[in-house]
């Protein structure tokens, strides 16, 4: 296994910001299945494949694949990496920051139970594995990495805790700083319970964006673009049972039927004076 102290040398360590900034979410995770929908420990594969796109995820016996609780982990970096570009400093894939601040950020509570939920979660998103062709140019070769590099705790001579220390992988680093490729998501987000919930939160914002006429998918294509383990039946009832609740922040759902057996999800977004 390369020694990864080259690269830690190459980089200049980023402090986290302090303060309350906008969450922003990549538009190609919002996208694609790149993590486990489930809170039970998944190890089967995401396999998927377009006439354009290839990923494959994998996770560990050991940890399992990273979960969308554990992407807000990539959320918060996300963030950071934005504010500090938009404030004229220089971001960087090493990033220093105390484990208060980042469960402060996503909306979790700071006892040690979370703190050690954390870390799990930190495990998970370094232990995970992905193989990608997006923003490759030719579609055909696939970029491979780790949703983390390594992280470690930092402590001082006395074994006072110093926080953590992260190093990002350079695919989602380098999507992240094209101003393009990010989108800004509703701090309400991290309130989704649901792991189908917070995957179609994230697909709906970046298809349904601010267009009035909104957007429709066939379920069928939804759950393909899901990378759910769950059968098309029980996640066709899942997503009826979200039109039901209208529990997206920012939109609406409906069901279009379109034929026997056959239904489509339409959103659109609401206007901020509409919700309640």
């Amino acid at each position: 296994m390369p020694d990864p102290q080259p690269d830690r040398e190459q980089l200049q360590p980023f402090q986290a910001l302090p303060g309350n900034m906008a969450p922003r979410d990549s538009q190609d995770l919002m996208a694609f299945p790149f993590f486990s929908l489930a809170k039970s420990r998944r190890t089967l594969p995401i396999d998927f494949r377009t006439a354009s796109v290839t990923i494959r995820v994998e996770g560990t016996r050991e940890h399992g694949m990273a979960t969308i609780w554990d992407a807000d982990v990539l959320i918060w970096a996300a963030s950071q990496i934005v504010q500090a570009r938009d404030e004229g400093l220089h971001p960087s894939r090493l990033m220093h920051a105390t484990p208060y601040e980042i469960l402060r950020f996503i909306g979790r509570g700071v006892s040690l139970r979370d703190y050690q939920r954390l870390k799990a979660a930190l495990d998970r998103l370094q232990s995970t594995t992905v193989a990608t062709s997006i923003r490759e140019t030719t579609g055909r070769r696939l970029h491979r990495f780790s949703w983390i590099n390594e992280w470690k705790e930092l402590a001082d001579a006395r074994g006072t805790p110093l926080g953590i220390e992260l190093i990002l992988p350079d695919w989602f680093f380098a999507g992240v700083l094209d101003a393009a490729l990010v989108l800004t998501i509703d701090p309400a987000y991290f309130r989704l319970s649901g792991g189908i919930e917070r995957w179609l939160y994230r697909l709906v914002r970046k298809h349904g964006g601010r267009q009035r006429g909104g957007w429709q998918f066939d379920f069928r294509h939804l759950h393909r673009k899901s990378g759910s383990t769950a059968r098309f039946s029980d996640f066709a009832f899942d997503l009826r049972g979200l039109v039901a609740r209208q529990s997206l922040p920012g939109y609406r759902l409906a069901v279009v039927r379109i034929g026997p057996g056959a239904e489509r999800l339409a959103f659109w977004p609401v206007p901020p004076t509409a919700r309640g």
